[in-house]
């Protein structure tokens, strides 16, 4: 089943000549399940490309589907409770919010919603994550490798049916970033979770099972299954 789908994705800033079309009408499909990885030089459109995924931008035409229902048919309040719900999101700088403890910040959005922790799965995904011991701490006194994970089992802990993850191991060293790769993988394949990641590293991308390319704004390989 895909869990997400793009049909004729436009995103196009400025007009005229000056136009710029970040985004050039991008098709692919995301199976329910699958890590995929989405890889571009920069300037290729591949943060664009997110941030429509996400709903936190809006594309100049074209659709996005999430869980079978297209986002941007969805007004301005409604999208913030769906991407809320059915997106997690992990970006490169952790997003954590500093005054709150380790397990405040994994919890977070589940009570924004005005939901109750599945505290068995919360318990699985802290012990896979390695955070048993860090529960009290706040993210100041965590490592960036120890932050990145807080914020996998916050994307995590919502059940979300995709999870974005934009240059998960930008800031992170190489030994930490294979740790925090290795992890996203566990996590993808034990809890069934979609994940879609942006990379630039070639290298990262080997480890998702599908990987996407795009340039200029266009996907030029891995858009479709075989």
């Amino acid at each position: 089943m895909n869990i997400l789908e793009t049909k004729e994705l436009k995103k196009i800033y400025g007009s005229g000549e000056t136009a710029v079309h970040a985004l050039d009408g991008v098709d692919f499909t995301v199976q329910k399940g699958e890590f995929v990885a989405i890889v571009g030089m920069s300037g290729s459109g591949k943060s664009t490309l997110l941030h429509m995924l996400g709903g936190l931008d809006r594309p100049t035409s074209g659709s996005v589907t999430v869980d079978r229902k297209d986002i941007f048919s969805l007004k301005d309040e409604a999208l913030t409770i769906f991407r809320r719900r059915k997106i997690g999101f992990v970006f490169q700088n952790y997003n954590l919010v500093p005054v709150l403890n380790v397990y405040e910040n994994i919890v977070l959005p589940i009570e924004l919603d005005g939901n109750v922790p599945d505290k068995a799965y919360l318990d699985s995904i802290i012990d896979t994550l390695g955070l048993q011991s860090k529960l009290q701490n706040l993210p100041n006194n965590l490592s960036g490798g120890q932050q990145q994970r807080v914020a996998i089992a916050r994307a995590l802990a919502a059940k979300p049916a995709i999870i974005l993850a934009d240059e998960p191991t930008g800031n992170l060293d190489s030994k930490t970033s294979q740790d925090v790769l290795g992890l996203l993988k566990v996590t993808s394949q034990k809890f069934s979770q979609t994940i879609v990641m942006i990379t630039h590293n070639e290298e990262i991308a080997q480890l998702a099972d599908r990987i996407i390319r795009i340039e200029d704004g266009k996907i030029v390989g891995g858009g479709q299954h075989d």
